[in-house]
């Protein structure tokens, strides 16, 4: 298949994705980009940024039409993000292929195992919330405490966006549910600006590293940004549950792959 054609079939699964499962994109992008267009992690990775932080784009500015963007927690968070980003792309320019591959296969099985093990935990008992929504005006009561997890998670979701390519909606959603009280589509979205923020910082700092593969990131790109809006409509149809379990396993799958791809075991 011709490589800009594949690169517009890729981009639509990485959309069709983050649609039915309203995360993924990150985590599922730079595997696609490297079994199927065998780019290294180090440009896989920046290409990566390029699709999933349009998508945010477009998902955040839905969410401020709205509303229910906590658009102060988002700014904390992705300056924090986007200060540190660029050290993450700095290290995975330095370190080798191989290393890099182990280091996201990780990640896809933490992924998956949070994703799997969610259910079990909805009846266990609600952890301290240190960023409490006032009564009052329906804003984020902000406390010390508050500051320092929201910047915390910033920071991890920064590095590992610059090193691995993921947006890192993967650590940002996980913490707001754990730090706050919000519902859970005003997590989503909040996390969705984020992603924008974090992601125009690592796109910029590998962009100054070396030459971007502009060629594959917007092909790549199109076809997640117009996937991903229709996807939202088929989304509305199917069972959320199913499709994240479907999807964990499957992130199980290819990160046996990519470990697999590390060692040495699988070859292009």
């Amino acid at each position: 298949m011709d490589p800009l054609i594949l690169a517009v079939v890729l981009g639509t699964l990485i959309g069709l994705v983050m649609a039915l499962t309203g995360a993924g994109g990150g985590v599922m992008a730079i595997p696609l980009l490297v079994f199927g267009l065998h780019l290294p992690v180090q440009q896989a990775a920046p290409v990566g940024l390029v699709a999933v932080g349009l998508a945010a784009v477009l998902g955040a500015a839905l969410g401020l039409r709205q509303g229910i963007v906590r658009y102060r927690a988002a700014a904390l968070i992705g300056a924090v993000g986007m200060l540190v980003a660029p050290l993450g792309v700095l290290l995975a320019q330095r370190l080798p292929n191989r290393p890099l591959l182990g280091a996201f296969a990780l990640v896809l099985i933490y992924t998956a195992w949070h994703m799997l093990k969610r259910p079990a935990q909805a009846t266990a008992l609600p952890v301290a919330v240190l960023c409490r929504v006032s009564p009052l005006d329906q804003r984020l009561t902000w406390t010390r405490p508050c500051a320092r997890a929201l910047a915390a998670t910033g920071m991890t979701a920064g590095l590992l966006s610059g090193l691995l390519g993921v947006g890192g909606g993967f650590v940002i959603v996980p913490a707001l549910k754990r730090y706050t009280d919000l519902d859970i589509r005003s997590i989503q979205l909040t996390s969705l600006a984020v992603i924008a923020l974090v992601s125009l910082s690592g796109v910029a700092a590998a962009a100054l590293q070396g030459p971007l593969r502009w060629d594959v990131a917007l092909p790549f790109s199109g076809g997640a940004v117009l996937a991903l809006l229709a996807g939202q409509r088929i989304a509305k149809k199917l069972d959320p549950k199913r499709l994240q379990q479907g999807f964990a396993w499957f992130s199980v799958l290819v990160a046996l792959l990519m470990l697999a791809k590390a060692v040495g075991w699988v070859s292009n």
